[in-house]
């Protein structure tokens, strides 16, 4: 039987659409640069066993997680496809000290994020052996990189970096969704600017500061390896513009029952809702408990035979309420599919009306749906 057989709701998550959005990044990039894969978080709340592998046999080479255990495990899932073995995975947070032959003995590429990560990685034993490790370099994040003070102090002491193989530098961006924003040139210069005394310390002349946003801002930011995740998954990394990306996500729920009021009566938890009009009410199980945010509460919409319908009341732990009182009666009765993400209801349409990100969106995705894969006109279920 497929895991969650009876849920009352299915996501479905196309693989093809996030390789072609892949492969359409990668097509973007300039100066020979190539494209990445952020598979950080569970690929975005989507399954990193069912991602991972659809893009490496893609072509991807190059994988980035948050967590060395998110490592551990895509080496593995890796591991058994041709060539797999071969794939480059850096993990972002960087080495805790006693973690250095772990990341050695599955081959994975930590972030060297400030000094003490630096000394961490040299002092482990087996650094004769040395998996690459990355540079990582702040240009205005202030959260983990180099700062400027650690930059000049590693320039001025390359010992630091003796016997150690880094692969490449890399900056992150802040606001490459912004294009006009002061803080993308800003960044930029930092970065150059780093990369002088920095590179010739390094032995490497290679560098990474494109997330899927920057790519949009042109072939100064790509240099050689660009980091697209969010853009894989169909989110829109030209925000206030058509999004380029193919949708990759469908989150479709069943009426549970439909209730016709024909008096002032309100709706859910607290009474948050109150009908005004003879209305028809749908009840849909999906709710917090499934990663659909409380915060769209009396926000958001769904589609239902194409049309939009409101929320209304308070989203709760398994259900939420729909007025469907605009909608023919057909399209709406028990058993009648609800588009909740999807179907012209897209991701970022969801966590604009639930005032967030599309990020918190996927990866608030719960366990409870039925999951269906599809990949080049077939389909699986699965529960990652």
């Amino acid at each position: 039987m497929a895991p969650n057989a009876f849920a009352g709701a299915e996501l479905s998550i196309d693989l093809g659409a996030i390789t072609a959005n892949w492969r359409a990044l990668g097509a973007r990039l300039e100066g020979g640069a190539r494209a990445g894969a952020v598979v950080k978080a569970d690929a975005y709340g989507l399954g990193m066993a069912a991602v991972a592998p659809a893009l490496h046999d893609a072509g991807c080479g190059d994988f980035f997680t948050a967590t060395l255990d998110e490592g551990i495990a895509l080496r593995a899932l890796l591991a058994a496809r041709p060539a797999g073995e071969a794939s480059r995975i850096y993990v972002f947070l960087g080495p805790r000290p006693g973690e250095a032959a772990e990341y050695r003995r599955h081959r994975l590429s930590p972030m060297l994020n400030d000094l003490g990560q630096i000394e961490t990685w040299r002092a482990e034993p087996g650094r004769g052996a040395a998996q690459s490790a990355v540079l990582h370099i702040d240009t205005g994040m202030s959260r983990l990189g180099l700062p400027p003070a650690e930059v000049a102090r590693l320039a001025a002491e390359p010992e630091r970096l003796a016997g150690l193989d880094i692969d490449f530098l890399m900056s992150h961006m802040a606001c490459a969704e912004a294009p006009e924003h002061p803080m993308n040139q800003a960044q930029l210069s930092e970065f150059k600017a780093a990369l002088g005394p920095l590179g010739g310390v390094a032995a490497t002349p290679r560098a990474s500061l494109a997330n899927s946003s920057a790519i949009f801002l042109g072939g100064q930011y790509h240099f050689d390896l660009a980091r697209p995740g969010a853009a894989l998954y169909g989110l829109n990394p030209t925000p206030g513009k058509a999004n380029p990306m193919a949708e990759t996500v469908r989150l479709q729920a069943e009426i549970l029952q439909v209730r016709e009021i024909d008096s002032p009566r309100s709706i859910g938890y607290g009474a948050t809702h109150r009908v005004k009009r003879p209305s028809r009410i749908a009840t849909v199980p999906v709710g917090y408990a499934d990663g659909y945010l409380r915060s769209a509460s009396n926000r958001a919409s769904v589609h239902i035979a194409g049309l939009p319908a409101p929320l209304v009341g308070r989203v709760s732990m398994d259900m939420i309420t729909l007025d469907v009182t605009d909608i023919p009666a057909q399209h709406a009765q028990p058993g009648a599919p609800v588009d909740l993400i999807g179907g012209g209801h897209p991701v970022d349409a969801l966590a604009a009306e639930a005032g967030t990100i599309g990020y918190e969106i996927l990866t608030s995705l719960g366990m409870r749906y039925r999951r269906r894969y599809i990949q080049n006109g077939s389909e699986r279920q699965g529960t990652t």
